[in-house]
């Protein structure tokens, strides 16, 4: 019977969503770590030329959210949908 981190680890790996940073016509892939209703937190490669507001795309889902960004450390990104 799989322990209580072993369960964890799975779920999260299932949340995990392959995404785009789209803006001005150009596209940045992301990882879309974990997302809610009003947000969500994104792994890049680097945030160099990221701007402060964009369109985040997830192709699996069709969706397109308009958003901005809350904070940024290291790989990470924390965005509000608008």
């Amino acid at each position: 019977m799989p322990g209580l981190d072993e369960k964890r680890g799975t779920q999260d790996q299932q949340n995990l969503k392959a995404g785009t940073i789209s803006f001005d016509g150009s596209g940045i892939d992301c990882l879309v770590r974990k997302m809610s209703g009003f947000g969500a937190n994104l792994e890049v490669e680097s945030q160099i030329g990221i701007p402060d507001s964009f369109d985040l795309v997830i192709d699996t889902e069709h969706s397109n959210h308009h958003c901005h960004v809350i904070w940024r450390k290291a790989r990470r990104i924390g965005i509000a949908f608008d």
